[in-house]
């Protein structure tokens, strides 16, 4: 059997595979039709112009039902673990809501591009990487209280690095973003997609571009430490039976 035929392990790999394809499939057409710069373009830039925003759209849509069904099993594989523990429950149920939102937020950045749509992109934004980060932190704090139950102190501590990962790079994109785009470098730049060296704000820009890169890898991270969660047979045997969420 191959690893990703063990439980539901499939999920957030299909999720991470999928979401890297969209980002890297729009990019490569968007440098190819020279719509961006090759040089960290934010991830939304390189879906905003036709076509690649087509493609680009279509593709984070599935990949938003993909990230809805991973955290949804998430949610029922700790709920199943943890059936009578009030303070997990309460914590799971916080983290599935978080999750869903980030959900609901990368399926607007997917659908309204920030040169047509900016308030509702940004909100879009905010959400998938608020929410998202918020999620991340929910998780590592549910592992941290399900040692050893179903895995072990050092998943906990690849997690926790990772949301520390994401804190940095939240943190770095906020503070850069929010200076570049306080209006003193000009009303036009939310519609700009070139920029060079010389242009006011470039090293915000590159900053604020290459935390959002980061960031989103912190989250390809953290997905894929679901993979050894969700392989245990056993345990999604007792939770298809319990919960039977595929009838």
């Amino acid at each position: 059997m191959w690893w990703f035929q063990q439980g539901l392990s499939f999920l957030p790999s299909a999720l991470v595979i999928w979401t890297a394809a969209a980002f890297i499939f729009s990019y490569i057409t968007a440098i190819t039709l020279h719509h961006v710069d090759p040089v960290l373009p934010y991830i939304s830039d390189t879906g905003t112009v036709a076509p690649e925003k087509c493609l680009f759209g279509a593709m984070l849509n599935i990949a938003a039902v993909l990230c809805v069904a991973t955290i949804y099993v998430r949610y029922k594989q700790v709920h199943a673990l943890n059936p009578e523990e009030n303070r997990i429950i309460r914590l799971n149920k916080a983290g599935l809501v978080l999750g869903l939102l980030s959900c609901l937020g990368l399926s607007l950045v997917a659908n309204f591009q920030k040169t047509t749509f900016f308030a509702v992109h940004v909100c879009g934004a905010v959400l998938t990487f608020g929410m998202g980060s918020l999620y991340m932190f929910v998780q590592t704090i549910l592992s941290y209280q399900m040692q050893p139950k179903i895995h072990g102190k050092q998943v906990f501590w690849i997690r926790l690095l990772l949301v520390i990962w994401c804190g940095v790079s939240a943190f770095s994109m906020l503070t850069c973003s929010s200076l570049l785009y306080n209006g003193s470098f000009g009303a036009d730049i939310v519609q700009k997609l070139h920029w060079n060296p010389e242009d006011k704000g470039y090293v915000l820009h590159m900053i604020t571009t290459a935390a959002e890169w980061s960031m989103s890898l912190s989250f390809f991270g953290f997905f894929l430490t679901y993979i050894r969660d969700f392989q245990k047979p056993e345990k999604t045997k007792e939770l298809l039976r319990k919960e039977a969420y595929f009838s």
